[in-house]
């Protein structure tokens, strides 16, 4: 009898255990997924910045320097990106909080031009990569979201125990490492001048 009972409780060792070696690998396998879900997102966003400079650059000659901040961020990023098979969470953010700042430049600069805000072209880029910056923010979130789990999947007893053998390590979260991205927006309904800032 005792044999028997023995055996029953290493049998459920043994499928608790299996069964926490699979859902670390599965959560595993979900945060690289999630992670190549924000790869083809700022993809599409490298491969639409070009074509907004070349887009603008006629009109924009003596803004040289917005479009020369633009196209070297892209290549940062671009740089960080293509940079190996393990995704550096940190080196991206940074890079890609660069070039969002160095956008926002050039599109408060596009807006000043009417004549290019009427342009078709210019402005189908501009819609184009709105776009693709709401597709960037909801793939980060899933992937902070899915990050969190599996970070936290990792860290409960005891599961812990198995975390090793199922090769877990923590996942780096996307954070914010822009200032400039942590400020609030001020928006004025007002229909007067702006007012001058401080």
């Amino acid at each position: 009898m005792t044999l028997i009972v023995l055996l029953v409780v290493l049998a459920l060792v043994g499928f608790w255990m299996v069964g926490a070696y699979n859902g670390l690998i599965d959560q595993k396998n979900q945060v690289a997924n999630a992670w190549k879900q924000i790869d083809v997102q700022l993809k599409r966003r490298h491969d639409l910045i070009p074509n907004l400079v070349e887009t603008v650059k006629g009109t924009m000659n003596f803004e040289k320097g917005t479009l020369e901040a633009v196209v070297s961020a892209r290549s940062r990023a671009v740089a960080v990106q293509s940079a190996g098979a393990a995704p550096n969470v940190a080196a991206t953010a940074a890079a890609e909080g660069a070039l969002s700042t160095a956008l926002g430049r050039l599109m408060a600069v596009v807006e000043a031009y009417p004549d290019l805000k009427s342009t078709g072209n210019a402005s189908q880029l501009q819609e184009e990569l709105t776009s693709t910056e709401n597709k960037i923010a909801f793939a980060r979130q899933l992937y902070n979201d899915t990050a969190t789990s599996y970070n936290t999947k990792q860290r409960q007893f005891p599961a812990m125990f198995i975390a090793g053998m199922a090769g877990a390590s923590p996942a780096d979260l996307w954070q914010i490492t822009d200032a400039s991205e942590r400020d609030n927006v001020k928006v004025d309904l007002s229909l007067g001048p702006p007012a001058p800032k401080s």
